[in-house]
């Protein structure tokens, strides 16, 4: 035997050959090594079996579980060589997975507790040779080369898209993270089954073109892949085809969902795969198409046996049950999970999943049936506290959508599934995966003195909230920077779409009124004049009644007794202060005309009249300033006395200040212009374009009296018709 530590693939073993018992050197996976044992296939137990037919089946299943018991106690090399080169023990292992009971079989329920422990043991040795097969190293010394393994499963066909989903299928339940690392490991070691996963997606999509053929219901949308031919015969419906064709439709129906519900829900990293083929587009239509159509068959027709009419409905309840969990499983290892785990492009994520969610809605029962089971109301919440810009119109689309869903299908929403108001936007929950830090930031204490930012940043922050909402107040504002971590734009965001939290809207909803605290304000005070207050219209008084009130001439004479009295002295008594007698107002009779007085603000300036008038230039050094001031004066006094000045002096100094202008500008005359040309036929010139064009667009200006632009005036009046 070689030494210990070298992979199965790379050992060679040293055997005896022949009866002379020479020596041979083999590969360690070598057919001759094989032993010749024949694997009997698996037959199932039919379902009125009798007691010969029971013990048939126990002898028959005991000597498979024997021979499986057998395979597993081999040495790792034995194994393998077993395995690899015998042919009956795929054939065995394959008639189990295609025949063995399923959950909803009538198979799956032994008929005695003998058949049930038999086919305990018998399930558990196929499981744990599988599981054998799916293991490339057992311990440090047994083990094989990680690509040569890969090669090895892949070119001998022990495992294949199929058998896997079978696998998923029968061992699914309770043993799930076995078969989730066995999985694992096969797609891991042979990169090849990803593209054979692809083949097997577009397998499953012909799978529903098949059935909606075999219902007569045409594809539609995205699963039409030619037009229907006039001439073609009406295919059978489900409500027109044979019961055996129903029940084999509705079973293959129950079979393939179920198969594909198992596989992601064990492996979702096939969920990628079925979703580059938009599966999920596909199922939902199919849905919509085909359920209506089975649910109806199979209650309105009539069926001998009652017991298989209510089967076929369970499988048909089970199927619908299944399409849906496999939407659900697709949206949330595709879309949902990556956004709880903080990956990057988490906004690519929400997207992808609101899209999918739109395109839902013309599926009105998929939809009403999705939401029943996952409500939609749920991971819209996850995704405003993940992403709280997501675009709040979006999603109360997708609400309503779902509301109107449910009333087209006339069905009620169960209770407690009432759509919640949209929640405030707060960080990302602590208890997701890794997630919460990467998608709300560091945390900050909030309640404390101590500001995160700077003044001028504060300030900044202010300036830009105001200047969108002017009218809220600082210390509103102040409230929300630390509710949301100092973040303007979710600010913004938030209050104008009023997702803010319970203590904001209670203080932002708390507004001030001009009636506050006046005499009828029952808020702040605990008794009001009712005398002053009546219902409708106040009965007005009688003539004689206003004549006779003599209220305001009372309330005159009041006024006037006080200027009675006039007292010009007022003895003080001792002991009293004269702030009662009124001597301490202001004394009006004080001349206080000099108070202003600057004393001594100019002591050192010798020449006393610099306090009495400013300094002037003598005229001796004037410049002319004199003899312009009289002329302006004299202008002045002219102009004042004219009531209108003389037309012909107004002319004579227009003309002076025209004569100026043309002497400091020069004479321009007019240009020449050649709007004539040349004769016809030989072309013009540029200049003669641009005068011509001068001319048609000022004629105005000539003879016609500007009467082209009255006539258009008086047209779009519309006095005359156009």
């Amino acid at each position: 035997m070689a030494c210990a530590r070298v992979p199965l693939d790379e050992q060679e073993v040293t055997e005896p050959r022949g009866p002379l018992g020479r020596e041979r050197t083999l590969p360690a996976l070598h057919p001759d090594r094989k032993e010749e044992r024949c694997f009997v296939p698996y037959k199932p137990l039919p379902n009125d079996s009798s007691p010969p037919q029971v013990e048939e089946f126990l002898e028959h299943a005991k000597f498979m579980a024997e021979d499986l018991e057998w395979l597993l106690a081999l040495p790792h090399d034995k194994f393998w060589c077993q395995v690899v080169f015998d042919e009956s023990l795929q054939k065995c292992l394959d008639s189990y997975l295609c025949h063995a009971p399923r959950g909803l079989d009538p198979a799956s329920l032994p008929s005695s507790p003998a058949v049930a422990d038999m086919q305990r043991t018998l399930h558990r040795a196929v499981f744990m040779t599988f599981l054998r097969m799916a293991t490339h190293k057992e311990s440090k010394e047994n083990f094989l080369t990680p690509a040569v393994f890969g090669e090895i499963i892949y070119e001998n066909f022990l495992f294949d898209i199929p058998k896997i989903l079978d696998l998923c299928v029968l061992f699914g339940k309770g043993n799930s993270q076995l078969l989730h690392k066995m999985i694992d490991n096969i797609f891991t070691q042979q990169p090849s089954y990803y593209s054979d996963l692809d083949e097997t997606v577009t397998s499953v999509l012909q799978v529903f073109d098949t059935i909606l053929e075999r219902c007569g219901l045409q594809c539609e949308g995205a699963t039409a892949m030619e037009p229907l031919k006039l001439s073609a015969h009406s295919q059978p419906t489900a409500m027109t085809m044979s019961q055996q064709d129903l029940v084999d439709l509705v079973l293959y129906l129950c079979d393939s969902t179920t198969t594909i519900h198992a596989f992601l829900d064990i492996f979702p990293a096939a969920c990628s795969s079925f979703q580059s083929h938009g599966f999920l587009n596909r199922l939902a239509s199919f849905y919509e198409t085909v359920v209506p159509d089975m649910e109806k068959a199979v209650r309105k027709r009539n069926f001998d046996d009652k017991g298989l009419q209510e089967d076929l409905w369970k499988r048909v309840s089970h199927s619908c049950r299944r399409m849906v969990e496999i939407a659900h499983l697709l949206l949330q290892h595709t879309c949902l999970q990556p956004i709880l785990e903080g990956a990057e492009n988490t906004q690519t994520f929400a997207e992808e999943l609101l899209q999918y969610f739109t395109s839902f809605l013309p599926e009105k029962r998929f939809l009403s049936d999705y939401d029943e089971q996952f409500p939609i109301a749920d991971d819209i919440s996850l995704l405003q506290q993940a992403l709280p810009v997501i675009d709040e119109t979006r999603t109360s689309y997708l609400l309503q959508g779902v509301e109107s869903a449910w009333d087209s299908v006339g069905r009620q929403r169960p209770q407690g599934r009432i759509q919640p108001k949209s929640p405030p936007a707060v960080p990302v929950a602590q208890g997701a995966a890794g997630g919460s830090a990467a998608a709300s930031g560091d945390f900050k204490p909030l309640g404390g003195a101590l500001c995160p930012v700077s003044t001028a940043e504060l300030e900044s922050l202010l300036s830009c909230i105001r200047d969108l909402l002017p009218d809220l107040g600082e210390g509103f504002l102040l409230a929300c920077l630390q509710e949301y971590d100092y973040n303007s734009e979710l600010v913004i965001n938030n209050i104008l779409e009023d997702r803010l939290t319970p203590t904001q809207m209670i203080s932002l909803n708390s507004r001030s009124n001009v009636f506050d605290d006046d005499e009828f304000d029952v808020f702040h005070r605990d008794q009001v004049d009712k005398s002053r207050i009546w219902r409708g219209r106040r009965k007005g008084e009688s003539a004689r009644e206003m004549l006779n009130d003599k209220q305001h001439i009372a309330e005159q004479r009041a006024r006037y007794q006080t200027y009675e009295t006039v007292v010009d002295e007022v003895v003080v008594e001792p002991g009293t202060s004269a702030a009662n007698y009124g001597l301490d107002d202001y004394d009006d009779e004080y001349d206080d005309t000099y108070d202003i007085n600057q004393v001594g603000a100019n002591d050192l300036d010798q020449d006393s009249l610099l306090n009495r008038r400013p300094f002037t230039i003598p005229q001796v050094l004037r410049t002319g300033n004199k003899q312009d001031l009289d002329n302006e004066e004299s202008e002045e006094e002219e102009e004042t006395g004219q009531f209108v000045q003389d037309p012909a002096l107004l002319r004579e100094r227009a003309e002076a200040r025209r004569a100026a202008m043309q002497q400091r500008k020069g004479y321009r005359p007019e240009p020449p212009t050649n709007v004539v040309g040349k004769p016809k036929g030989q072309g013009q010139t540029l200049e003669t374009y641009l005068d011509r064009r001068k001319k048609e667009a000022n004629k105005s200006r000539g003879a016609n009296h500007n009467r082209r632009v009255m006539a258009d005036r008086k047209r779009n009046k519309g006095m005359i018709p156009s």
